[in-house]
């Protein structure tokens, strides 16, 4: 028996120093900070070392002009006088109307992108801005143990496997809805968010259930924003359980479809400069969706269903769910919430996402 910690136990470490400003190694690679928790020390003690660089996606890219000659990533070379401000500012969209001019910005085209592609994935799975200052480094595993930092597995970063499940507990919990409510939690491995299944009635295990994939919304579900319809479809897909008698909501701690509340609040601000939903991630630097349904599939699974009439008007979300061995045999529509402030939001899902409305 060992005590060192997992792999997984270990990728959980590396996203909480990234949180905390801390630095991390990638084994075989060097040095990742979040820029967005990075300080001016940490960032002019990475200079010194020579070949510091910016990783940023290359929807950031395409905002900044800036080339990405690696795909799906680019590297802007730092160079040895960079200031924090304007490292932060290439990170964050939030003043790039007031302040367009941050170039000419040398992207780089030779080596392994490896470890930006490693950085990138960690700062997304830490619920960060999507960038992160990267240093090469001939010996990153002395590196991390002369400094005493989290050294972590680059393909376990680039290919992560889903944590499992544990299904901690459940109890009765009479709803407005139906009376016959129980409440299940279930916990990762990896130490992130929990997960929720609100269970309505006794639904048949043989037969397709009604069922709902939820994420979490602060502001829909709890404070009643006009900003989108998550609210009134949280509430509507729980009244339509409670009609038929049976049902399952599968609450998903996947905020701001899987960018985090603190991120989903800057796509807001940028929405207020006129972008759009799509348009508002993309300067961010995350795709349209980043949100994980393996996590739906494996909740159903252990709940005993294998095939459900899918609450959505999103059929994406049901060709994922099939992806996962989960049989979709009706997609239910969900047309609830619309009102003057959420028009354009809508309009957007239906338009670029596919969401048929």
């Amino acid at each position: 028996m060992t005590f060192a910690p997992d792999v997984t136990e270990m990728l959980a470490r590396a996203r909480a120093d990234l949180r905390m400003g801390v630095p991390i190694v990638v084994a075989g690679a060097g040095i990742v900070l979040a820029a967005e928790t990075l300080n001016g020390s940490r960032l002019t003690a990475c200079l010194a070392l020579g070949g510091a660089a910016l990783a940023v996606t290359d929807w950031r890219a395409a905002t900044l002009k800036a080339r990405a000659y690696d795909g799906d990533v680019a590297r802007i070379a730092l160079p040895g006088s960079a200031k924090l401000a304007w490292v932060q500012a290439l990170a964050d969209p939030a003043d790039d109307l007031a302040n367009p001019m941050k170039g000419p910005l040398e992207t780089l085209r030779d080596g392994d992108a490896g470890l930006a592609r490693a950085a990138i994935a960690l700062c997304k799975s830490a619920r960060l801005l999507p960038a992160a200052v990267v240093v090469p480094l001939e010996d990153a595993a002395g590196f991390a143990t002369e400094h005493a930092l989290t050294l972590v597995e680059a393909a376990a970063v680039l290919d992560p496997a889903m944590a499992a499940l544990d299904a901690i507990v459940s109890a009765r919990v009479p709803l407005t809805v139906s009376e016959a409510g129980r409440l299940h939690i279930f916990r990762p491995e990896d130490g992130g968010e929990e997960h929720y299944a609100v269970e309505i009635g006794k639904p048949d295990r043989a037969q397709p259930v009604l069922a709902r994939l939820h994420s979490a919304c602060f502001t829909g579900d709890l404070l009643g924003s006009l900003k989108c319809d998550c609210g009134p479809q949280l509430h509507g897909a729980l009244e339509q359980m409670g009609s038929e008698g049976a049902g399952v909501l599968l609450y998903l701690n996947q905020e701001g479809r899987g960018i985090g509340l603190a991120n989903k609040m800057r796509a807001y601000a940028l929405q207020d400069q006129g972008f759009d939903t799509v348009e508002a991630n993309h300067r961010l630097g995350f795709e349209d969706d980043e949100r994980d349904f393996r996590i739906g599939a494996e909740i159903l699974r252990k709940m005993g269903f294998g095939a459900v009439r899918l609450l959505t008007n999103n059929p994406a979300k049901i060709a994922r769910m099939e992806g996962c061995g989960i049989s979709v045999v009706e997609r239910v529509p969900l047309q609830v919430g619309e009102n003057a402030h959420n028009h354009g939001y809508l309009a957007t899902k239906a338009a670029k996402s596919g969401h048929l409305l």
